[in-house]
C-alpha cells in the first residue's frame, strides 16, 4: 500500500508539472501571438500607405521634368520598402516561434504570409516602375544626341550637294534648306548645353560612371556640331555671294550711290567749329563713326566690282564711284586728323590753364597769409619762406606765353562763342597774375621794411639795399648829386648839425623815400618793352630816381658820400662810406 501511494504521489507531481508547463506554454504562446498581431497590424498600415501612392498615373509623362519627378517617387518608395526588409525578417522569425507552440497558429500565420506576399508584390512593382522610369529618362536625355546624328547626316549631304551649283534656281532651292539646317543646329546646341549643365542630376539618376560616359558623348557631339555648323555658315555665305553676283548690277549700284551721297552730306555737316572741348570731343566721336561707315562702304564698293562682268558702262560707273569714294575718304581722314589735333590742343590748354590757376590760388593764399601776419618777422623762417614762394614766380611766368599761344591756337579752331570764352579765360588769368604781382610787390616792401627796421644805424658800417635792376643799370656819381642839390642840402645840413636826434629823423625820412622809389623801380623793370620807343620810355623812367629826395642830401651833407653803382646780377646797392 505504501508503494502504491508513493507511485501515486510521483504521478501527481509529474501531472502537476506537466499542467504548469502547459499553462506557461499557453501564456507564452498568447503573448507571442499578441506581439505578432500588433507588429503585423503596424506593418500592414505602412504597406497600405505606400500602396496608396500614385505609382501608376493614368497619363504618361510627356516632359523631362515629369519623368524626373516620377523616377524620384519610385526611388523613394523603393527605398522605403527596402527599409522594411528587417521588419519582414522579424515577422517571419516570430511566426516560426509561434508555430513551435502546440496551439494551432493557422489564422495568424495565414495573415502573416499574406502580408509578406503583398510586401513582395509591392516591392516588385516599385522596382519595375523605377527601372522603367530610369530607361525612359535615359532615352529622353539621349534624344538630343540621336537628333544630332540625324542632323549631322543631313548637313553633310547639303554640303556635298551644294559644293558646285550651276544656276540661281538651284541656289534658291538649297539655300533655304541650309538656313533651316542652321536653325536646327542652334536648337540642338542649346539642348546639349543644357544637358551638360545637368551633371548632378545625371549622377544621381544613373550613377557617376554612366553620367560621365554620357557627358563625354555630349562634349564630342558638341565639337562635331560646331565644325559642321561653321562649314554650313561658310557655304551659306558663298551661296549668297554667288547669288548676289547674278543680280542686276543697277540694283547693287544705286544703293551704294545713295550711301555715298548721304555720307558726304553728313561729313559736310560736321565740318564746322565747335564751342568748347566737350563739343569738339563729341564731334570727333561722330567723325570716327562716319569713318567706320566709310570703311564699310568701301568694302561694299570693292565687293560690287565682281558684278561688272566685262560691261564697259558698268566699269566706267564703278570707277567713278570708287574715285568719289576715295576722295571723300581722304577728306574725311583729314577732317578727323584736324579734329584730333584740335581736341589735343584744347585738352593741353585746359590742363595747363587749370594747373596754373590752381597754383595761382594756392600761392596767393600763402602770400596773403604772410602779408597778413602782423607779428615780428623771423629772418630764418618767415622771410626765407616768403622768398622761396616768390622764387617760383619766374618759372611760372615763363609758362604764360606758352599758355597764351595755346589759347590763340584754341581760339583759331573754335567757334566765335568758344573763342570769346577762351579770350575771357586768358583775361582772367592775366588779371589774376597782375593781382599776384601787386601782392608780390607788397610783400617785398613789407620784407624790406622789416629788414630796415632791424638794421642798426652805424656810421662805420656799410648799409646795402637790394632790388632787381636790369644788368644795363645806371650810374649816379656823388659829384653830380651834390652839384645839383648843393644849395638845397646846405640849409638842412646846418639844421642837421644841431643834434643827433635830427640826424636820426633825417635818416628815417630817407629810408621811407628809398622804399617808395624801390617800389617804382620794380614796376618799371617788370614792364615788357615791345618797341624801341618803349625801351626809351623805360630808360627815362629809370633815370628819374636820380632826382633824389632832399632829405638824402641832408645825409650827404653830414659829411657822407652816397654812390649808386652798377652791380652784376642786377643788384641795386647803396654804399655809405665814412669820411
Amino acid at each position: 500500500m505504501r508503494n502504491v501511494l508513493e507511485k501515486l504521489r510521483v504521478l501527481q507531481e509529474e501531472e502537476e508539472g506537466r499542467l504548469q508547463g502547459l499553462l506557461k506554454s499557453n501564456g507564452a504562446c498568447e503573448q507571442q501571438r499578441r506581439q505578432l498581431e500588433a507588429e503585423l497590424a503596424e506593418f500592414r498600415k505602412d504597406l497600405q500607405r505606400l500602396a496608396e501612392e500614385d505609382l501608376e498615373p493614368e497619363t504618361k509623362a510627356s516632359t523631362e521634368d515629369e519623368l524626373v519627378a516620377r523616377w524620384r517617387l519610385y526611388s523613394v518608395t523603393r527605398a522605403a520598402l527596402a527599409a522594411e526588409e528587417p521588419r519582414v525578417d522579424r515577422l517571419q522569425a516570430q511566426l516560426k516561434k509561434l508555430i513551435a507552440f502546440p496551439q494551432d497558429p493557422q489564422p495568424l500565420s495565414d495573415s502573416v504570409v499574406a502580408t509578406i506576399q503583398e510586401f513582395q508584390r509591392l516591392k516588385a512593382k516599385t522596382s519595375r516602375l523605377c527601372n522603367a522610369a530610369d530607361v525612359q529618362l535615359w532615352q529622353r536625355l539621349q534624344r538630343p544626341l540621336q537628333d544630332l546624328q540625324l542632323w549631322r547626316a543631313l548637313a553633310q549631304r547639303l554640303l556635298d550637294v551644294t559644293a558646285s551649283l550651276p544656276d540661281p534656281p538651284s541656289i534658291h532651292t538649297f539655300l533655304p534648306q541650309i538656313e533651316a539646317a542652321l536653325a536646327e543646329s542652334s536648337r540642338l546646341k542649346e539642348q546639349l548645353t543644357i544637358l551638360q549643365l545637368k551633371k548632378d542630376l545625371l549622377g544621381g539618376v544613373f550613377g557617376q560612371e554612366r553620367a560621365a560616359v554620357l557627358l563625354e558623348q555630349v562634349a564630342t557631339s558638341v565639337r562635331d556640331r560646331d565644325l559642321l555648323h561653321n562649314r554650313l555658315l561658310q557655304r551659306k555665305s558663298k551661296l549668297q555671294s554667288s547669288l548676289a553676283q547674278h543680280k542686276d548690277f543697277g540694283a547693287a549700284f544705286e544703293p551704294l550711290q545713295k550711301k555715298l551721297l548721304d555720307l558726304r552730306i553728313r561729313i559736310q555737316a560736321e565740318n564746322g567749329l565747335q564751342r568748347d572741348l566737350p563739343g569738339k570731343q563729341a564731334q570727333l566721336s561722330r567723325l570716327q563713326g562716319l569713318q567706320e561707315e566709310g570703311l564699310d562702304l568701301g568694302a561694299q564698293v570693292e565687293a560690287t566690282r565682281s558684278l561688272i562682268q566685262d560691261n564697259p558702262n558698268h566699269q566706267h560707273k564703278m570707277d567713278q564711284l570708287s574715285a568719289d569714294y576715295q576722295a571723300l575718304h581722304r577728306s574725311l581722314e583729314d577732317l578727323v586728323d584736324r579734329c584730333q589735333q584740335s581736341v589735343r590742343e584744347h585738352c593741353t590748354f585746359s590742363h595747363q590753364l587749370l594747373e596754373l590757376r590752381h597754383w595761382l590760388a594756392v600761392l596767393t593764399q600763402k602770400l596773403e597769409a604772410h602779408r597778413g601776419y602782423l607779428g615780428p618777422w623771423d629772418a630764418q623762417s618767415r622771410e626765407a619762406e616768403a622768398e622761396r614762394l616768390l622764387a617760383e614766380l619766374p618759372e611760372k611766368e615763363a609758362q604764360l606765353p606758352l599758355i597764351e599761344a595755346l589759347g590763340r591756337l584754341v581760339m583759331e579752331k573754335s567757334s566765335p562763342e568758344g573763342a570769346a570764352m577762351v579770350q575771357e579765360e586768358l583775361a582772367e588769368l592775366a588779371e589774376s597774375w597782375g593781382a599776384l604781382r601787386l601782392l608780390e610787390e607788397s610783400l617785398q616792401s613789407l620784407v624790406r621794411n622789416q629788414q630796415l627796421q632791424r638794421t642798426e644805424v652805424d656810421s662805420g658800417k656799410k648799409m646795402i639795399f637790394t632790388n632787381n635792376i636790369p644788368k644795363t643799370g645806371f650810374l649816379i656819381t656823388p659829384t653830380d648829386l651834390i652839384s645839383r642839390h648843393h644849395r638845397r642840402a646846405r640849409p638842412l645840413l646846418r639844421e642837421g648839425e644841431g643834434s643827433h636826434e635830427d640826424f636820426s629823423q633825417l635818416l628815417r625820412n630817407f629810408e621811407l623815400w628809398l622804399q617808395v622809389e624801390n617800389s617804382k623801380l620794380v614796376r618799371i623793370i617788370a614792364m615788357k618793352a615791345a618797341t624801341a620807343e618803349d625801351l626809351r620810355t623805360r630808360e627815362t623812367k629809370l633815370q628819374e630816381p636820380a632826382e633824389l629826395h632832399p632829405c638824402k642830401y641832408c645825409i650827404c651833407g653830414l659829411q657822407k658820400n652816397v654812390t649808386f653803382i652798377q652791380y652784376p646780377l642786377s643788384l641795386f646797392i647803396l654804399n655809405v662810406y665814412p669820411v
